[in-house]
C-alpha cells in the first residue's frame, strides 16, 4: 500500500476537524439554546440561527423521507467519504487536500446525524441577504467550499499544462 502524503495527512485531520465543528455546533444549538423550541434565533444583521430538521442532503435536495431512502443517503454518504478519504492519500497539492478534507468530513458529519436523528440538523439562517433561501450548517458549508476548492484546483491544474 502507497504511504500516504502530507497533504493527505492534512486531508485527513481536516475532515476530523470538520465533523467535530459540525457535530459540536449541532449539539450546541439542540442542546444548549434548545432551538427545536425556540425556532429562530437573530445573531447580527443577516445572520440569524434557526431551526430546520432536513430530510435531504445539502439545503435540501432530494428529501429522503422513508427509511430506505435515509439510509441509502447514510451509505452513499460514507462511500463518498471512504473513496474521498482514499484519493486524499496520494495528493500533493494543496487545494485538492483542502477540497478532499472538506467534502470528506461535510459528506460524514451529515452522515452522522442522518443515521443518529433521521434528518440533518440545519440552522445557518442567512436570508435575509434576499439571495439566499436555504438554511445550512457546518457540514454543508464545507462540502460547498470543498466543492469550489477541488473546482479550483483542477482549473489551476489546466491552466499549468
Amino acid at each position: 500500500m502507497n504511504q500516504v502524503s502530507k497533504y493527505g495527512w492534512s486531508a485527513y485531520g481536516l475532515a476530523a476537524a470538520i465533523i467535530l465543528l459540525d457535530q459540536v455546533t449541532k449539539y450546541w444549538v439542540v442542546s444548549v439554546l434548545r432551538l427545536e423550541e425556540v425556532g429562530t434565533v437573530p445573531v447580527a444583521g443577516p445572520l440569524h440561527l434557526t431551526w430546520v430538521m432536513n430530510p435531504g442532503v445539502s439545503f435540501g435536495f432530494l428529501r429522503a423521507n422513508h427509511d430506505i431512502a435515509r439510509w441509502g443517503l447514510v451509505a452513499f454518504s460514507l462511500i463518498v467519504a471512504v473513496m474521498i478519504v482514499y484519493w486524499a492519500r496520494r495528493s500533493h497539492r494543496p487545494l485538492q487536500a483542502l477540497g478532499y478534507g472538506l467534502i470528506a468530513g461535510g459528506a460524514v458529519g451529515n452522515a452522522i446525524d442522518r443515521a443518529r436523528l433521521g434528518f440533518v440538523v440545519d440552522f445557518i439562517d442567512v436570508q435575509r441577504l434576499g439571495f439566499f433561501p436555504w438554511v445550512f450548517n457546518v457540514a454543508d458549508s464545507a462540502i460547498t467550499v470543498g466543492v469550489i476548492a477541488l473546482l479550483l484546483d483542477s482549473l489551476r491544474r489546466e491552466h499549468a499544462v
